[in-house]
């Protein structure tokens, strides 16, 4: 036992559970699900008709799903809030990027960073990116409500 004069205790570190593991891996899954809905929306839509309409805006909302993900994955722990609110910020943060150009320019020397930085800024884009993060916000939470009703139950062990 340590006596007061001795100094504080060293902070317990708390490592990775089973708990983050599974919630890394079912990240995963959705972070490859995402990218596949994504470039098919993309890719393989392109010239279908009746599709032209909804592709590029749905297009957008996957693209802030996959951030809300990729934030997730990094900090499974995190509360939903605070990973929907880093995950907007970082979409808003690249959309408003794209008025200084230099994602255009990138976008015409490098093709595929078309994908991931865009070419111009619309306004729309940013509602788009609430509407993906809200809904992947949505899904989280309902998961983890789940989860946690499984634990509490016994159902997962």
């Amino acid at each position: 036992m340590r006596s007061p004069a001795s100094g504080p205790s060293p902070v317990p570190t708390t490592p990775p559970t089973r708990s983050a593991g599974r919630r890394r891996s079912g990240l995963s899954v959705a972070a490859v699900t995402t990218v596949a809905a994504g470039l098919t929306m993309r890719l393989g839509l392109r010239g279908v008709e009746g599709t032209a309409g909804w592709t590029g805006p749905a297009g957008d909302a996957l693209y802030a799903v996959l951030i809300y993900v990729l934030v997730a994955f990094c900090t499974p722990r995190a509360r939903v809030g605070t990973v929907a609110a880093a995950a907007f910020g970082i979409c808003a943060g690249i959309e408003l990027f794209q008025l200084t150009g230099v994602p255009a320019a990138l976008g015409q020397a490098f093709p595929p960073a078309r994908l991931v930085l865009g070419t111009g800024f619309l306004w729309s884009d940013l509602l788009l990116y609430l509407v993906g993060v809200a809904a992947a916000a949505g899904v989280d939470a309902a998961g983890r409500r789940a989860g946690a009703t499984r634990r509490a139950t016994g159902a997962g062990s």
